[in-house]
This record gives C-alpha cells, structure tokens and sequence, in this order.
C-alpha cells in the first residue's frame, strides 16, 4: 500500500515548509488554530503553483459543530465547487445531524459534487464526534467516500488506538487517513500496533514569535487567551522525521 504523509497547512510558508520535509500531500485550510476553516481560493492558487503538490480543500464556514443552517450548506457547496475549479484535488467536510448521525443527503451531495469533477471527497473528523462510528463508516463506504480522517473517536491518535484496530478491519476500499497527535513517534507506535496503517495527516506546526517590534497590550483581535504575537507555522523538521519514520523499513 502507498505510503502518505498529508500535512495540514493554513499559510504559503507552511505549505513549502511541509513539502520540504517530504509530504505527500496537503491538506489546505485558514484559520487551524481554530481547528481550519475555507481557505481562499488565491492561497490554494499560490499553494498549488508553489509546491506542485497534490492539494486537498477544507470546506467549514466556521469554527464549531457540523451542524450547518441551509444558508451554511448552501456556502459549502458554493465554496466546494470554486475550490475544485481553482484546482483543489479532494473536497475535506463533514455534515452531522443534530442526533450525531451523518447527514446522508447533505453528504451525497459533497460527494457528489467531488466526483462529478473527477476529485477525491474525504470525511474531516466530524467522523470523530459522530454517535455510531461503524454504522458511520458503512455509510461512507454505501457513498463512496475516499478517505476519513479520525483519530479513533479520542483527543489523540493513540488515544484512540483500540477503535482504530477495529475501523481497520471494517474500511474495506475507503482510506483511514490516521490523525490528531500525530508526530514521528506516533507513527512508530501505530505502525507497530496496526501494520496496515500506511495514511498519516499531521500539521506539525511550532509557535513562532511575532517580528512585531511594537507589541501594544490590552487588544484582542479574537480570543482574549490567545497571543496577537504568536504565529503557528509548519516546521519542515518535524515533517521530515515523521516522513522518514513513516518509511522505514
């Protein structure tokens, strides 16, 4: 099976520094201290030109849960439709019902949408807050869904190993993409524990200061905990000790 090391990256300066370090592929988003929203279409232009990499679009038009209004949805599948055409190779969502559940219409037409272009859709780790992982998992694969992300349902990937043994004996021909904690050391331990796991999604970000000479305090741009003064950027390094952990014999 082939071997592939997605990297999460929300800037230009991440993306080159994640194909640097040996990635696969990317997964691009903004925003990925909030957990990622819709890029825009002028950073996947330049993201593509840049580093030739296979790139794959998240579509979320917001922080928070999967349960998206009609207005939402109808921003995702705008969204979803621009970012193909720009050059996006997969669509990255996930629509949830108010139960839990996966929301089987809105998902059949992501899905739809990715493959009438000829791209690849992957399930986000909504599939991680879902209420019947299994039952999820056997939709995904009635859909034909590509890939999904999950870290086992748990904070971690190692965390969530046990459920990850147990989705890998159900996956059949849909990808488990293996997130969430996800470094150099965790792939020896998964790939170990799971022989079978060959997909790793990771960001490996590291906080940076600010260049800013001139810090002035007292204002907050958004979350009052978070720094204006910190910038979260891709280290190549530890994309590469992940890529070449990843391949070892």
């Amino acid at each position: 099976m082939e071997k592939i090391l997605e990297v999460c990256v929300d800037s230009l300066e991440s993306a080159l520094a994640a194909k640097a370090g040996g990635a696969s592929r990317l997964e691009l988003c903004a925003n990925l201290v909030i957990g990622g929203t819709t890029p825009t279409l002028s950073l996947l232009r330049a993201v593509k030109r840049e580093t030739g990499l296979p790139v794959h679009a998240l579509l979320r038009p917001r922080f928070g849960d999967f349960l998206y209004t009609e207005r939402e949805f109808s921003l995702l599948l705008e969204d979803g439709a621009e970012l193909l055409e720009q050059g996006a190779d997969a669509l990255v969502c996930g629509c949830l019902t108010a139960d839990g559940a996966l929301d089987g219409p809105r998902m059949e037409r992501l899905i739809s949408l990715a493959h009438s272009m000829g791209k690849k859709f992957t399930l986000h780790r909504a599939f991680d807050v879902c209420a019947e992982p299994f039952s999820a998992l056997e939709r995904c694969k009635e859909w034909g869904v590509d890939t999904i992300l999950t870290s086992g349902q748990a904070a971690s990937c190692l965390e969530g190993r046990n459920l990850l043994k147990e989705l890998f004996k159900q996956a059949g021909n849909v990808e488990l993409l293996i997130g969430a904690g996800v470094n150099a050391a965790a792939i020896r331990t998964l790939r170990r524990e799971i022989p079978e796991a060959c997909c790793f999604h990771m960001s490996g970000k590291q906080v940076q200061s600010s260049k800013m000479r001139y810090r002035k305090q007292g204002v907050s741009m958004g979350l009052p905990s978070m720094s204006e003064f910190e910038i979260w950027q891709t280290e190549e390094a530890a994309v590469r000790e992940a890529w070449e952990e990843l391949n070892r014999a």
